[in-house]
Parts: C-alpha cells; structure tokens; sequence
C-alpha cells in the first residue's frame, strides 16, 4: 500500500506541528479504509459490537463537524445523520453507503481546514454547548487529535480482520 502521508515536523512551531498531526491521522484514516470492498466496510468487528470502518468514517465526519463548524465557527448546522443530535448514531452504518460516508467526512476535512487555516491563532475560542464552555481551538485541534488516534487503533484492528494488514 502506498502511503503519502506527511511526517509532522520534528522542529515545527505549534501551529505547525498540531495541523501536521491531525493532517497525519487524517491520513492514516484514510489508507486504513482504502482498497477494501463496500461489504467489507460494513463488516463489524465482533460481536455484540456493531463497529465497522464505515461507521468510524461517519463518527469522524460528525466529529470534523461537530468541534470546527459548530464550536469554533458557529454554524448552525444539522448533525448529518441524527435529527436528534446524537452523534453516536453515526457508527450504525447497517444502511450507509460507502460514497455518501466518504464523502461527507472529506467534505468535513475540508470544511475544518479552512476554519482552521482563516483562524487567527490558536487561542480563538467557540462554545461547546454540550459542555456549556468555551474551548480554545488548540483545544479542538488535540481532541481532534485524540479521537483519530483513538479511532484509528480501532480501524486497525477491523482492518487486520479484513485482510490482515496492520501497522500502517
């Protein structure tokens, strides 16, 4: 498998070295899912879980969504698979394509770095409602982090029981 990704920077400014980790398990995300059939995107892990790469891609859609448009930018948008604003149910992919999935998560990477790219710094702040606080999006930048990485571990092991690729 090829792997593009980017190595953060060993010496990077803050900024720097945050988009360059997140951008990073982005990619990792991404070479996880890659090359695998519809069906077994949809293959769960093992029972009673329901887990499934799919449904890991619309969690992190949500995710994407959740914390840079709605915190820090302030959009008033719907979450994409839940009228009632649980974003859990993004992980029941039973009925998911995997082009509306995708789609929706890279349309989310997308719509992120630019929030962040047009931030003036890392200190800008947005409200997380959940919570009723403001965060920081160096905040949002290392939860962001964090979910991919946990996520990530997870891909992983529904990938090894795929095709028994690991370690990537």
């Amino acid at each position: 498998m090829k792997d593009d990704r980017v190595i953060p920077p060993l010496r990077g400014g803050e900024r720097e070295t945050l988009r360059a980790f997140l951008d990073f398990h982005r990619a990792t995300f991404a070479m996880k899912c890659a090359g695998v059939t519809d069906e077994e995107l949809h293959r769960r892990s093992m029972p009673p879980s329901t887990l499934t790469l799919l449904g890991l891609a619309r969690h992190m859609a949500e995710v994407e969504r959740t914390w840079f448009r709605r915190v820090i930018d302030a959009e008033d948008v719907p979450f994409l698979w839940s009228p009632e604003r649980d974003v859990q149910a993004a992980f029941d992919a039973s009925g998911a394509t995997p082009s509306e999935a995708f789609a929706a998560w890279e349309a989310e990477v997308g719509h992120a770095q630019r929030i962040e790219a047009a931030a003036p710094s890392l200190d800008v702040t947005g409200h997380f409602a959940r919570w009723d606080k403001d965060v920081s999006l160096r905040f949002v930048m290392l939860h962001v982090i964090h979910e991919y990485a946990r996520h990530n571990g997870h891909a992983d092991f529904l990938r090894e029981g795929i095709d028994g690729a690991v370690g990537f």
